[in-house]
Formats: C-alpha cells, sequence, structure tokens
C-alpha cells in the first residue's frame, strides 16, 4: 500500500521511485531540502572559473532541468556552450525536454553507466550519487573524473552521515525540525523515511571525499553545508 509523502506524491514502504512525479517533484524537493535553491545559485556562480565559450556541461540526475536552465542563463553570451541533462527516469527527461526553450539544452534518458561521455569541462549531480547502489558509485565517480578535461569541475551535493551516533540522532531531529517548518505533516516525515529505507544510502563527509580522491581528486573543498547536506567541488 502507498501512503503519502507530500500533495500528489505517494510512494510505498522502501520502494520510493522517481517514476511518474515529476510534475510536482521541484515543489517536493525545495521543502525536502535546506538550501536547495542556493546550491543552484553556487554551481552558476562557481561555473564562472570553468566554463569556456564552447564547454561542454554534463548534469547527472538532472531531474526535471532546472539546473541546467539556471546554467544556460548564467551563460546566455556563450552560443557555443553545450549543456547535457541525463536522467534515469524517462518521465523526468520527458518534462524537462519540454520545459526547455535554449537549443543549447539537450536531455538524454540513460544510465550513465551506460553513456560514452564526452570529454567536458563541468559535471554536475544534485544529490544523485546517494541514490546509486554503492557497489557502482566508484565506477560512476571514475567516469566522471575520466571524461573531465584538465583544470574540469565536479559538483556534487549529497545527503550526509555525520560522523558517530550522537551526531546523526541530532542531525535526524533537527532535519525533522526542518521538515515540520517546510510545511510537511508528521505523517507526510514518517511515509518518506520508510520509503526510502534501502533507496537512498549517504556516505559521510569522509566517505564521499574517499569516493572522489580514489577516483583521482586531489583537490577537494566543501562549498555548502547545513546539517546532514553538504555539497562538494573537486577539481581535476
Amino acid at each position: 500500500m502507498s501512503n503519502p509523502v507530500d500533495s500528489n506524491i505517494n510512494q510505498h514502504n522502501a520502494g520510493w521511485s522517481f517514476e511518474n512525479i515529476s510534475e510536482d517533484f521541484d515543489s517536493h524537493i525545495r521543502k525536502s531540502i535546506p538550501l536547495y535553491e542556493s546550491g543552484h545559485r553556487l554551481v552558476c556562480h562557481y561555473s564562472d572559473f570553468f566554463l569556456k565559450g564552447d564547454s561542454l556541461v554534463y548534469d547527472i540526475g538532472c531531474s526535471t532541468g532546472t539546473m541546467l536552465a539556471r546554467l544556460a542563463e548564467q551563460h546566455q553570451h556563450k552560443q557555443k556552450l553545450r549543456l547535457i541533462g541525463v536522467d534515469s527516469v524517462a518521465d523526468m527527461v520527458e518534462k524537462a525536454s519540454r520545459a526547455a526553450r535554449d537549443p543549447r539544452l539537450a536531455y538524454v534518458h540513460a544510465n550513465v553507466l551506460d553513456m560514452e561521455l564526452e570529454p567536458c569541462d563541468m559535471v554536475v549531480a544534485n544529490y544523485t550519487i546517494q541514490f546509486l547502489p554503492p557497489r557502482v558509485r566508484q565506477a560512476v565517480v571514475d567516469r566522471i573524473y575520466a571524461a573531465l578535461n584538465w583544470g574540469g569541475a565536479f559538483f556534487m551535493f549529497e545527503k550526509v552521515r555525520a560522523p558517530d551516533g550522537r551526531f546523526q540522532d541530532y542531525a535526524n531531529q533537527v532535519y525533522v525540525e526542518f521538515k515540520l517548518d517546510s510545511g510537511f505533516s508528521e505523517a507526510e516525515i514518517l511515509h518518506k523515511t520508510r520509503s526510502i529505507k534501502g533507496v537512498m544510502e549517504p556516505f559521510s563527509t569522509q566517505g564521499n571525499l574517499d569516493l572522489l580522491h580514489r577516483a583521482g581528486f586531489a583537490d577537494v573543498m566543501t562549498i555548502q553545508k547545513y546539517v546532514c547536506f553538504e555539497g562538494f567541488l573537486a577539481i581535476k
């Protein structure tokens, strides 16, 4: 039996799916992730240092294409810029494609592990890696590192685990307060928590740093942090 996790979004216990929720996804994610909009703005501002007139950008797990649309607006004078969104959910890709008004934007329905990534100057993964099975995460980050040109940037935003049980307990409870303040009901919060069991598997900050370092990234910095949410900038 499915249960409501937000207005118009119902999910099964231990069976969260991104299928058929594209119309309500952006509203849900803004309420669910602290500093979500600020993270997009940060990526846009940082992108000024990495994107040239003919650069290629990938957004892995692009969902409805909001991030790439903002990047296109940030660099509207760069007419040879290419921005490619990749998502494994057909419904998301269809919505992103319908909304695209810029010929530099393209969206691909695919699993990134099945794609041949072209040489690029920037890759974004907003709260995407945490939904991949841990057994394939290193392969995905390795592939991103290999595709980046020297000096290219990888922006990875993730929900992260705390370093020990006490801090994790604090983070969980503070995050519940955030969601209540965002307008979720207690029942919706509980149903969401139950739905993502075994589907979302966050790593700790150190676990994510290890993932990046093993891929080859030597220069990594946290550019955003709010309780259990963190944004990393890794430069090749």
